[in-house]
């Protein structure tokens, strides 16, 4: 009796356990190497069932007694385990046979911590197998992925539609094809969402100096879950793109220039110029052109209309203004052939999806003021609140050169504001541009106003022989505030890598210029009085009058109270302050770069994306001494702060970019 007892003991054990259970494949050594295959959860609809066991083999000896009847849980138990099972051996595989791109190991703690919820059961199949309406709505957001600047086949859009299809119900529930199914499904809206929060690309990988974000602030298996809980999965990409107001200009832009792939192409031969008043048979075509891509109105159309009509000039202008065109309104030959060339449409497209890319890689910013450059637009906007529509003031800038001094992308806070600044002559262009003018002109420091000083800040003077000193970096060359110093009278300071920085400039001829990539790395403010008061407004103290005095008076650095973010952003697409999407020169081809990194881009790893946070430095950097030798110290007190900064602590930068003197200034300018 008892061996009899043991026996239906064994049997039922081995009954409980799920069927023809494998054992694990071997994991490769990614980040991610401890991803559970088991749930402590018990499986929704599986009752006294042990949680999928992907390590257990099956046993190697059958019962010895095939016609004792265990008391074993009912068959359909048994079944519903399965799913579950080769569901946690895939995950914990981190390879899928559906998908092109098969290695998903930066995506499986997400993937995990979604099938978590479920007990490893199918997300996006019922219990018949069947897929659900949810399964056809994942399929229909991945495949709109182009209207959100995205590539469609990266999430395998056809394979899944094509699936869809071919699983017939009813299925059979042992079925690997269940398991691999419902996980491609996962796999590929996980990596749409990451896309559209994060970004594709890294932007280390390409020597941006983009800060990253301190901690993660979206849940994305958590979102999926409540928007398939809500039926509100058409809501995803809402909740996860970027909110900046730029970027949803953009993205209703490109929507905008995708409907036209399916209006008929403008043709325009014209003999002349046509001007407003002036006949115009092809006016109806124009008009719905022009509609197609948001520059007219659609309620402003008039097919009646057999003249080139005021409201038609208008619609031309932003066309013409978006393709560097000059916006008179008048349709000229030039204008002609952009309304001729197909091939231009889908140059837009790109540069508004690459825009959309980069703007993905900001961290998020919350509420309150920033300051944009828009590197190739030559242009800088500050806003008192980031979220809002459009900037508070606006500016024309002077950035790097395109050949060999180009400003940097970069994320940083702006800490400080410098009046009446010193400039610190980076040591190569002491050593390869100076030095050589010295060496034919003894004067040539006291004319721009420079002097040599020690590195423990003791002021050495314009005159004597340093040029070994100078050379060796022991000595380094300063040139002092006042009329002709590079960095006007103003200067705003944001630490970061590159050591650029915002500034004033006595070169003001050069802003007019169209093409303004003329400085060597750092940014010239066309408006630094107007740029110091939106930067100050906030300190106290600080009106307009207190800000002329200091524009004129003597070096002072303030210290503000609440930092500003800085973006040197490099958009060829982007919304100007008059709500205006303006396409720009890719002036340092950084749009092919990033279109050659896109197309070898894989899962993003959220380890290169987040830092620890930012800990505050425990001393201010001290400005530039007036007056300051080896045996006289002056402490300058920053203006509305408690903190006093050393006069003579020396200021060691990192080698910044060749300048060299510009023949019609009396100034070297950074």
């Amino acid at each position: 009796m008892r061996a009899t007892a043991r026996e239906n003991l064994i049997i039922s054990t081995l009954c409980l356990m799920p069927c023809a259970l494998v054992s694990l494949p071997a994991q490769a050594n990614t980040e991610n190497s401890a991803i559970p295959v088991t749930s402590t959860a018990t499986p929704a609809a599986v009752t006294n069932t042990a949680p999928p066991a992907a390590t257990i083999s099956t046993p190697a000896v059958a019962p010895a007694t095939p016609t004792i009847t265990p008391a074993a849980a009912p068959v359909p138990e048994i079944a519903v385990t399965r799913p579950a099972t080769e569901i946690a051996n895939l995950i914990a595989s981190k390879q899928h046979l559906y998908l092109t791109q098969s290695d998903f190991s930066r995506r499986v703690q997400d993937l995990d911590a979604l099938y978590q919820a479920s007990g490893y059961q199918p997300i996006w199949l019922d219990n018949d197998s069947k897929p659900t309406q949810n399964a056809a709505e994942v399929i229909k957001l991945l495949e709109d992925a182009p209207n959100n600047g995205l590539n469609a086949a990266d999430y395998d859009t056809q394979l899944l539609r094509q699936k869809l299809s071919d699983l017939k119900p009813p299925l059979d529930m042992q079925s690997k094809d269940i398991a691999l199914y419902d996980t491609a499904i996962s796999v590929s809206l996980l990596r749409y969402v990451h896309n559209l929060h994060y970004g594709r690309i890294n932007p280390r990988n390409l020597n941006l100096d983009i800060q990253q974000r301190t901690e993660k602030t979206l849940d994305l298996p958590a979102l999926i879950k409540t928007s398939l809980a809500e039926n509100k999965l058409a809501q995803l990409p809402s909740l996860v793109e970027p909110t900046l107001p730029q970027y949803q200009k953009l993205k209703q832009a490109l929507i905008a220039y995708r409907a036209p792939e399916k209006v008929k192409p403008l043709k325009m031969d014209i003999k002349s110029s046509i001007h407003q008043g002036d006949p115009l048979p092809q006016s109806a075509e124009l008009q719905q052109y022009l509609s197609a891509f948001g520059d007219l109105p659609a309620d402003k159309i008039d097919n009646t209309a057999t003249t080139y009509t005021a409201t038609m000039v208008e619609g031309v202008k932003k066309f013409q203004q978006r393709h560097g065109i000059k916006a008179n309104g008048i349709i000229n030959k030039s204008t002609a052939v952009a309304f001729n060339t197909p091939l231009a449409q889908f140059e837009r497209i790109t540069q508004i999806e690459l825009a959309m890319e980069r703007l993905r890689w900001l961290p998020e910013i919350k509420d309150g003021p920033a300051i944009i450059v828009n590197i190739p637009a030559f242009q800088l906007a500050a806003f008192d609140d980031i979220n809002q529509d459009n900037p508070t003031t606006t500016m024309r800038v002077v950035v790097g050169k395109a050949a060999k001094n180009q400003t940097p992308v970069l994320t940083a806070d702006m800490r400080f504001v410098d009046f009446q600044p010193y400039w610190n002559v980076p040591f190569k262009i002491a050593k390869d541009e100076i030095l050589p003018k010295l060496m034919e002109n003894p004067d040539y420091l006291s004319g721009q106003n420079m002097e040599v000083v020690a590195r423990s800040g003791k002021k050495l003077g314009e005159y004597g022989d340093f040029s070994e000193q100078i050379r060796q970096g022991s000595l380094r060359i300063r040139q002092r505030p006042g009329k002709g110093n590079a960095l006007g009278k103003v200067k705003f300071i944001f630490p970061n890598d590159s050591d650029v920085y915002l500034h004033d400039t006595p070169s003001v001829s050069l802003f007019s210029r169209s093409r303004r990539d003329l400085s060597h790395g750092c940014v010239r403010v066309a408006h630094p009085q107007e740029l110091a008061e939106f930067v100050l407004k906030e300190q106290g103290g600080w009106d307009v009058d207190a800000i002329k005095k200091a524009m004129q008076g003597k070096n002072q650095r303030v210290v503000l109270k609440n930092t500003i973010p800085v973006m040197f952003l490099y958009s060829t697409a982007f919304f100007d302050e008059h709500n205006n999407l303006t396409f720009y020169a890719d002036i340092y081809h950084r749009d092919a770069e990033l279109l050659d990194a896109l197309k070898k881009h894989e899962d993003l790893s959220d380890k290169v994306l987040f830092a620890p946070k930012e800990v505050p430095p425990t001393h201010t950097p001290a400005v530039e001494p007036i007056e300051a030798d080896a045996t006289h110290t002056e402490s300058i007190v920053a203006v509305n702060t408690k903190q006093v900064l050393p006069a003579t602590q020396p200021i060691t930068r990192t080698e910044e970019k060749s300048v060299s003197i510009p023949k019609t200034e009396s100034t070297l300018s950074p």
